[in-house]
């Protein structure tokens, strides 16, 4: 036990403080035992006052809630296995000062972060790592501020893309915000990496709409866009979760959609002419209006008529605006596509969100679920992504279908996503998200298997790295770049113990952010000099 300071001795509340002390660490493993005991001494020291508080956002090993607080929120299963590490404690703060304790703590004892919202990181880098380390759950700070009069919101980070879509729609059913489809994702991770969804042909991405941002560096100090400077706040948005501080809260303008969009699915298999029809999409989708978002997804399915395995190219779309006026464009733009009246469906934007979640028949409130877990969807996967400047010669598209009839491909996907529009007008380094003009579309390839077949999990990764290679010459180059929120380790990654090199750190850091990656590291020298918040791919100081 550490010393007591006569500042402790003197405290009406440090024998309560004790009590709670030996409780917590009664069954904290031996291999972690001294860090667990200075941690939480040095938590509890800093609310000697408010003990009560604290204790009920801490979880060791001891608390029957620490595995169900530790699963909530993970999203990729591939990371919560017995072998995969665990924190040595979880805190879920009520309060900014929780935070600041733990920062501080962290610091003090050698303790790494991990920064958790939503727990969508596709590498599991908000709730893993290979050193001794502490979750900070944002579970807790999840309010949403809708100002409708002003057409702004200020949301907290652990809230979730649903509950800020079900709290915007609680007020008007012609707002919106620009930001993804899935409703489960937090809003910090989601808003660190750039967030594209329905509306970024329009508006351009959620990091585009945010007006103001509240943020704790690393010694603890709570910072406003005006107090922390441009290229910090140019920084957190889009350079990427868990490199510079904890973004606490931000403050987004809202857009303008009409009361009713316009959503549609067609479906086409190999022997409907699927081939010819993404090689068609290619040239039209991303000249389309920027009041169409548009998506195509591929892959295996059995026939409908003989049983045999083919592939399915299904196209999405959602248009602001009626069916007749969305009929007619495509028509007109798009008419090897056949669209009619009845291939659309008329609903509200917040409606819509449903509908390309592919949760169909559920009424708003299962945006507010956070535990939501979608049947279709694969517990365990990896994803990769990839943009594409040149359009895919038609003759080249057979060969990447044929990978979808492998045997580990049964879940797999490619999917992908028109850019155009806004993205189009955006310049690359006003936000270091860079992928902008000149992509026609961005590409995300999924592999995704059951917890049966986890212990054959290299096997579907080998899969989606052959089929990554084979996409190569297709894809952009020099660099070939990447989606940040679409995190893959296999384009690179920092050194896991000691400082990692500039040209070392471009390897992936430039995939990601092209030359916006300089302005990355300068900024994250400034805030972060001695790399306190760090993980396989966060920004190095120089």
């Amino acid at each position: 036990m550490c010393t007591k300071s006569n500042s402790e001795k003197k405290s009406p509340y440090f024998s309560m403080f004790l009590l709670i002390f030996v409780v917590l660490l009664s069954s904290s493993w031996p291999t972690s035992a001294h860090t667990d005991e200075n941690f939480l001494h040095c938590l509890f020291s800093l609310h000697l006052e408010d003990y009560s508080s604290i204790t009920n956002v801490i979880y060791t090993r001891n608390n029957s809630s620490y595995s169900s607080i530790l699963e909530s929120s993970i999203q990729n299963f591939r990371f919560y296995t017995p072998t995969t590490p665990k924190p040595l404690v979880i805190v879920t703060p009520l309060n900014i000062s929780h935070i600041q304790a733990t920062i501080h703590c962290s610091r003090k004892y050698q303790l790494q972060i991990r920064t958790r919202s939503g727990g969508h990181d596709f590498e599991g880098l908000s709730y893993v790592s290979k050193f001794p380390f502490v979750i900070i759950d944002l579970v807790n700070f999840r309010s949403v501020d809708v100002d409708v009069e002003n057409k702004v919101a200020w949301v907290q980070s652990g809230a979730i893309l649903g509950e800020l879509y079900y709290r915007i729609a609680e007020k008007s059913r012609t707002l919106a915000f620009p930001a993804g489809i899935c409703h489960t994702v937090g809003i910090g991770g989601h808003f660190s990496g750039g967030g594209y969804g329905l509306l970024f042909r329009k508006y351009g991405l959620a990091v585009d709409n945010i007006i103001d941002a509240q943020f704790i560096d690393v010694n603890g100090k709570i910072l406003d866009r005006k107090s922390m400077g441009e290229d910090l706040f140019w920084a957190i948005r889009g350079g990427g979760g868990g490199s510079f501080g904890i973004v606490l809260a931000w403050k987004i303008k809202l857009v303008n959609v009409p009361a009713t969009v316009t959503v549609i699915t067609i479906s086409k298999t190999l022997e409907e002419n699927a081939t010819k029809l993404v090689h068609r999409w290619q040239y039209v989708a991303h000249k389309l209006p920027d009041d169409i978002f548009s998506t195509l997804v591929v892959r295996r399915v059995n026939s409908s008529q003989d049983g045999k395995i083919t592939i399915l190219a299904a196209f999405m779309s959602l248009f602001l605006g009626g069916t007749d006026e969305l009929v007619l464009l495509m028509q007109e733009r798009f008419p090897e596509l056949g669209i009619t009246n009845k291939d659309c469906s008329e609903m509200s934007w917040v409606e819509s969100i449903l509908y390309f979640g592919q949760i169909r028949n559920e009424s708003l409130n299962i945006l507010l679920d956070r535990s939501y877990k979608n049947s279709a969807l694969s517990p365990f996967f990896k994803t990769k992504s990839d943009y594409v400047k040149e359009p895919i010669p038609e003759i080249a598209l057979p060969g990447v279908w044929s990978k979808l009839y492998e045997t580990k491909a049964e879940s797999a996907s490619i999917g992908f996503v028109a850019y155009g529009g806004k993205m189009d007008e955006i310049p690359e380094t006003v936000t270091p998200f860079p992928h902008r003009a000149g992509n026609l579309y961005k590409i995300v390839y999924n592999v995704g298997w059951q917890e049966e077949d986890n212990t054959k999990s290299q096997e579907y990764i080998s899969w989606i790295r052959k089929l990554y290679d084979h996409m190569s010459s297709l894809v952009s180059k020099s660099p070939r770049e990447a989606y940040i929120n679409y995190r893959d380790l296999d384009i690179g990654t920092n050194n896991i113990k000691g400082n990692t090199s500039y040209a070392q750190a471009s390897i992936w850091g430039r995939k990601y952010f092209k030359n916006n990656f300089d302005k990355l590291m300068y900024v994250k020298t400034i805030i972060d000099p001695d790399n306190f918040f760090k993980h396989e791919q966060s920004i190095p100081p120089l």
